[in-house]
């Protein structure tokens, strides 16, 4: 019986192991690399992946092609707001909450 190389991933602080087959499970749980149209549920399973140690965050910006500015706003937006700070229709509103100013000037 051989066994899967291992990768690591880096979480924060910690190191998780991750074998390359459940890695590879793991990658096709998430969106398609093609994903044009980032909807609430599709941007939590992204932020979900890298937090959880399946992608780097380099390798999700690099995946999805997305900045880092934007992968970050989800990331702030999912811990300040939940699920209904990533709505795409709600977003100027938590941004401009969070800033101080108002969003209906």
């Amino acid at each position: 019986m051989t066994q899967q190389p291992a990768d690591f991933a880096s979480v924060g602080e910690n190191v998780k192991i991750v074998r390359l087959s459940d890695r590879n499970k793991e990658l096709d749980k998430l969106p398609s690399p093609e994903t044009r149209r980032w909807v609430t549920r599709r941007k939590a399973q992204v932020v979900s992946a890298v937090r959880g140690g399946v992608l780097t965050f380099d390798e999700a910006c690099n995946r999805y092609k997305l900045s880092e500015e934007e992968f970050k706003s989800w990331m702030k937006l999912l811990d300040q707001h939940g699920l209904r700070g990533l709505r795409a229709t709600r977003i100027q509103d938590y941004r401009a909450h969070h800033s101080g100013t108002s969003a209906s000037a």
